[in-house]
Order: C-alpha cells, then structure tokens, then sequence
C-alpha cells in the first residue's frame, strides 16, 4: 500500500470539514446556497459543503494550482486558482479557517482583505475565520496529537505534531510546522515539516475593530464549534455573550455579517 501524501495526511488529522460545514450553515442562519473556502488547499470544507445537499455549492479558492489539481473529484465545486484578493466569486458564506488570515502581517493587509470579501459576499451573507492563542501562543514547544482518524487511510498509530519553532510577543510573529508518524509493520515513518506557517497571530479584539472598520455590520465570536445538533442533523450555536471567558489555549471563530 502506498503512503498517504501530506494532504491526506492534514485532512485526517487536522480538521473536521462535515462539522465545520454544519457550523458555517448554522452561522449564517438563513437559507445560504454558496460557500466560497479561501487559501482553500485540497479544499475539504467546500466538498462538505457542497454535500450538505444538492442546492448547495462552493468554490474553492488558492493561489496553488498544483494543491487544487490534487482535490478529490466532487459535485458542485468549482475550483479557483488564483490570489484571494484578486478572486471575484461571490458567496453567501466566505470561509477562511485554519488560521489563513495570519498570513496578513499588517493591518493594513488584513483590512484589505476584510473589504475584498464584504464586497463578494451576497446580502445577508457573513465571513466567517479562525483564530488562536493563550497564555503559551508565543511559547515554543511541541505538541503530539494520536488521531484515531488515520483508521481512515489505513494507517496504525498515525500522530500529527504541532511545533511553534519560534515566537515573538512583541510583534505577534510566529514560525510553525506540522509533522506527521505513523506505523508501517516495524517501522515508524515520518513525514517532517509538511507544512510550515510564518503567521502574525491577530487577537479577537484586533479582529473585530478590523472587521467593523471593514464595513460589516456586526460580529459574533463563537468558541465552539456546536451548542447541540439535533434528530435532523441541523447544528444549533450560540455565540459568546459579553462577559464570557475562553478556554486556555483557545481556538475562536469570529463572524462577520454583511
């Protein structure tokens, strides 16, 4: 059997797309067809999104064509080689999670980002990024996750690694890799540094005045990714009311509503 290739590899173990799809539905709260997935990749949320049901579909956007030519085949998704900036595809919903948005060093980047996406979404329409920290966000370490989901790929043992390599509190700067281990027979393979982010870690305070100067109407922050999904699969969430605290390490996701 061959070897997963990272892409595999980071869908399996970093993140969620079904789920991810749920919430960025009930996010919108209204009768949303189009998802556009930024810095998409292999764009795992837009193939969810598009299999909610047959009125929906995505665009998958990335200014990587060789990463987009890698997508797995899906209905209803279009794929988009090109700068996000650059990208007229409109949407209902504007998704950009796993942290794309600390790839804007200034603010002056990041407000122009903001505006681009205002101006593609749809009335009503909401954009909707992921951002982290804590009291260890500018600590370099290690962390080792086993997940259960390499069962998927056929893979015993597989572990994604998450390394700050180096951190700056004084300018928000981070350098970061994710590494993959997993068991073949006796041995143990390793797929080091398969990805790797120089990002600029914006706070949920940063984000919001930066999304309101942007344009948008409101913003809601919401530090789970589900309240509750019910007997028909429809996910129910609740944002963070005023006064309301954050786990720590935490991982938010702030909406902005068109």
């Amino acid at each position: 059997m061959a070897s997963p290739d990272k892409f595999a590899l980071y869908e399996a173990c970093v993140t969620d797309a079904q789920r991810l799809a749920l919430f960025m539905r009930a996010v919108h709260g209204g009768r949303a067809r189009v998802l556009r997935e930024d810095f998409s990749g292999t764009a795992a949320l837009a193939r969810a999104w598009a299999g909610l049901s047959e009125r929906h579909g995505a665009v998958a956007v990335d200014s990587d064509a060789g990463v987009l030519r890698r997508m797995p085949g899906a209905e209803r998704v279009r794929a988009v080689a090109a700068d996000v900036m650059r990208c007229g595809a409109g949407a209902d919903v504007i998704a950009a999670t796993n942290f794309p948005v600390c790839y804007w060093h200034t603010r002056r980047e990041l407000l122009a980002y903001l505006r681009a996406c205002r101006r593609r979404l749809r009335p009503r329409g909401v954009f909707v990024c992921d951002l982290y920290g804590g009291s260890d966000a500018f600590t370099e370490k290690t962390t080792r996750v086993r997940a259960p989901s390499g069962t998927s790929l056929g893979l015993r043992g597989l572990v994604y690694e998450w390394r700050t390599v180096r951190a700056d509190a004084v300018t928000g700067r981070v350098l970061n890799t994710i590494s993959f281990e997993w068991r073949e027979g006796t041995r143990r393979r390793r797929i080091e540094g398969a990805f790797t982010y120089d990002w600029r870690l914006w706070s949920l305070p940063e984000m919001r005045e930066a999304m309101l100067e942007a344009g948008f109407r409101a913003v809601e922050v919401y530090d789970r990714l589900a309240g509750a999904i019910d007997h028909t699969g429809v996910m129910h969430v609740r944002p963070l009311a005023r006064g309301e605290g954050l786990d720590d390490p935490w991982v938010a996701y702030a909406a902005a509503r068109r």
